[in-house]
């Protein structure tokens, strides 16, 4: 079994069962369907196993199928570690690094400082992806990841917590006086219902009087783009302190949240890297007042 399996079919079939398409997984290859499905089945008969099921909208793996995906992942994160540490550029400054954060942390504070960084490191490709979404470090979706909560569920992932931000009351235009003993009367700008378990969502569930809640958004920054144009008040990082036209009614933070860098374990092999994480550190100590206070 083991003589005829071919390993490079092991991405393909990590591919299909992340996708569970197999027009996705053609596209994320750049393979035709016809040489997807000729792979899978050629190495079902050599691993004498039936890794997938289909119906008329997905593939779905079999039992047997997630425990060959999870070791497959083990597999390929350490195939493609070892290629990245014995590559030449390991030790260079220079080119990609891929960073996920939620979408504030960009326009509201990382951005601002790129260009000290990008003059000082010119042959760095920063790629920054507005997303709050979990992301596979095994599977190199993304180089570095700020989180607002430890995560649990990657084995491949290097943690280490950077500090804390700070929530405060912000509003605009009818709303940018309201004393305190009035903000249960007024209107809210609220995550989506889905995010209840937030911190900020259950200090505002314990407003009193019960608050009402004139909009519900699944964007930080829509939140601020709407708390700024009058719609109501809203709990927002302390980092946006006196832009956007907003002005903040608490006196310290009401909410503090963790705020976690996330990377492969590997990174720290990696000279572009290294830069890049010591840069993120940096940039938060220097930060800690305006994103804290």
């Amino acid at each position: 079994m083991a003589n005829d399996f071919d390993w490079n079919d092991i991405p393909l079939i990590l591919a299909l069962a992340r996708t569970g398409s197999m027009s996705a997984t053609g596209r994320e290859l750049g393979m035709d369907g016809s040489t997807i499905s000729r792979r899978i089945a050629a190495a079902e008969k050599a691993l004498n196993l039936r890794l997938f099921t289909r119906d008329t909208t997905r593939w779905h793996l079999t039992e047997p199928g997630q425990v060959f995906v999870e070791h497959g992942e083990a597999v390929f994160g350490n195939v493609q570690s070892m290629l990245l540490a014995s590559a030449r550029e390991a030790d260079t400054v220079a080119g990609p690094v891929r960073l996920s954060a939620i979408d504030f942390l960009f326009d509201h504070w990382l951005v601002r400082h790129l260009p000290a960084f990008t003059a000082q490191h010119p042959e760095v490709e920063v790629q920054l992806f507005a997303d709050n979404q979990n992301v596979s470090f095994t599977r190199r979706e993304a180089d570095f990841a700020l989180r607002l909560a430890q995560p649990t569920d990657d084995a491949a992932v290097l943690m280490r917590r950077l500090g804390d931000i700070g929530w405060a009351v912000y509003g605009a235009g009818p709303y940018a006086q309201v004393p305190r003993e009035r903000w249960g009367e007024q209107p809210w700008i609220a995550h989506e219902e889905a995010k209840c378990h937030l911190p900020e969502m259950r200090w505002l569930a314990r407003l009193a009087p019960e608050p009402r809640i004139a909009l519900r958004v699944n964007s930080l920054s829509t939140m601020v783009q709407a708390c700024r144009a009058g719609v109501g008040l809203a709990l927002l990082p302390c980092i946006i302190e006196g832009r956007d036209g907003l002005v903040r009614l608490s006196q310290g933070a009401e909410v503090f949240r963790e705020l976690w860098l996330l990377s492969h374990r590997d990174a720290g092999a990696i000279g572009r890297f290294k830069v890049v994480a010591a840069w993120i550190a940096a940039l938060y100590e220097e930060s800690r007042h305006r994103l804290c206070d």
